[in-house]
């Protein structure tokens, strides 16, 4: 027999009560964004961009818009200004900080006929090109004083060093990797990128790093299509926009809100 009307609404509000609180809810709070290189370390060079100066403008345009698009959402900035930050202490602020997500932001370097984008996790070198990568961004170390005791003796210079260093693995590389595929999958659709692919090498910014973490290298600057791209405002937009996408994605996802 059919429940009155009034015991099925006291149901209702017992399975309401018994029910997890709102609050109870996972939520990504913090975020830290982290443009790459600074100060003395430009980074690499086109004929007239500065990764440093680039990736700092796709950092600033991201968080503009996480910051618009999620105020619920605290936005951390290793750097908003051309400024030197060593590679452990941009991972330590957001260790500091509790971040629920590591975003790093880069331009690339290579030899004649190289393009397009890349995503980067923490993980194993795969092929010697990873490797270089990896050798290239970690160099930023030798700038640093007392970098053989702040790294316990690594050497970027050293190719079994830096395969000795990958194989640490982070306890979040699923979610790491989640990540950087639908960052990958925006450039690839909505932005119009070249692709490269998501990879995964020994970047000590990433392994430092205690949350899911991700960089990404957002063209090469030595191609000249690709660095007079960045160099504009248009291009940084249009970069930021795609990891911005991305990032509400995984956000919506995680929380279990996509469709609310």
């Amino acid at each position: 027999m059919p429940k009155p009307h009034a015991e099925q609404k006291a149901d209702s509000q017992q399975l309401e009560a018994d029910s997890p609180a709102e609050t109870d809810r996972y939520r990504l709070r913090t975020v830290v964004l982290d443009a790459g290189h600074g100060g003395k370390d430009r980074g690499c060079a086109g004929a007239s961009a500065r990764e440093a100066d680039v990736a700092l403008a796709i950092i600033l345009d991201l968080g503009r818009r996480i910051k618009e698009g999620n105020p619920d959402v605290r936005i951390i900035y290793t750097r908003k200004t051309d400024v030197f930050i060593e590679l452990d202490e941009r991972a330590h602020i957001a260790n500091r900080n509790h971040a629920d997500l590591f975003i790093s932001v880069h331009c690339n370097a290579g030899p004649k006929g190289s393009h397009g984008t890349e995503v980067w996790c923490m993980g194993p070198h795969k092929t010697e090109a990873n490797l270089g990568v990896a050798k290239r961004e970690n160099s930023v170390i030798l700038q640093e004083k007392d970098y053989q005791r702040r790294y316990d003796g690594f050497n970027p210079n050293s190719p079994q060093g830096n395969i000795l260093f990958s194989l640490f693995q982070s306890a979040y590389i699923t979610n790491s990797l989640r990540l950087a595929q639908r960052i990958d999958k925006q450039f690839r659709s909505s932005v119009g990128r070249s692709s490269r692919g998501v990879k995964q090498a020994g970047f000590i910014v990433l392994w430092k790093s205690t949350m899911p973490s991700v960089l990404v290298e957002s063209g090469f600057l030595t191609d000249r299509n690709e660095e007079q791209y960045l160099d504009t405002k248009a291009g940084q937009q249009a970069i930021a926009g795609g990891i911005y996408h991305a990032f509400r994605q995984y956000k919506q996802e995680l929380e279990g809100t996509r469709g609310e």
